[in-house]
């Protein structure tokens, strides 16, 4: 007997709990966009405008559309672009797969949106997984500055004895 007042009581609460959830609206935050040259290896989260110079593809990759399927004749296409982006200063690899190839065309100018820099043989490279985003723009009135290039930078990691 008392499951069924806990349910009517519930069914009562739950209106009330949507409204109050429609009510708050989350505010989002303003994003704060970054320069090339302030991007560091392992950071995430960067909001960049900048203009594609040129675009490479890489080999296309076959994978499997499943885990346990290695052999099967279902394997999916993944397109890879190396593209050469910068705004005035500097210049970075971008990393662009399958949908992201066709927007990283040369001259055009991008905002990309909560980045990340993937370590590739001690190199920086910029990619945009799942949670980010691409968006082609309007022109951008900036001169790239091709000089300074942070792909070219060699890191290595050093781990520090404690004596």
């Amino acid at each position: 007997m008392s499951t069924t007042t806990e349910t009517k009581t519930q069914q009562k609460q739950a209106p009330k709990q949507q409204e109050e959830a429609a009510s708050k609206v989350v505010e989002k935050r303003k994003p704060v966009f970054v320069k090339v040259d302030q991007l560091r290896p392992g950071t995430n989260g960067h909001n960049l405008i900048v203009k594609v110079l040129k675009s490479d593809t890489v080999l296309p990759k076959t994978r499997p559309t499943t885990a346990t399927a290695t052999a099967s004749p279902n394997l999916r296409l993944t397109r890879i672009s190396e593209c050469l982006i910068g705004d005035d200063t500097a210049t970075v690899l971008f990393t662009a797969r399958n949908d992201q190839v066709d927007l990283m065309k040369p001259d055009a100018t991008v905002i990309i949106r909560n980045a990340k820099i993937d370590m590739f043989r001690g190199n920086m490279r910029l990619a945009v997984d799942k949670w980010g985003r691409i968006e082609v723009t309007e022109p951008a009135d900036f001169v790239v500055k091709e000089g300074n290039d942070m792909s070219l930078i060699e890191y290595e990691l050093v781990k520090l004895v404690e004596e």
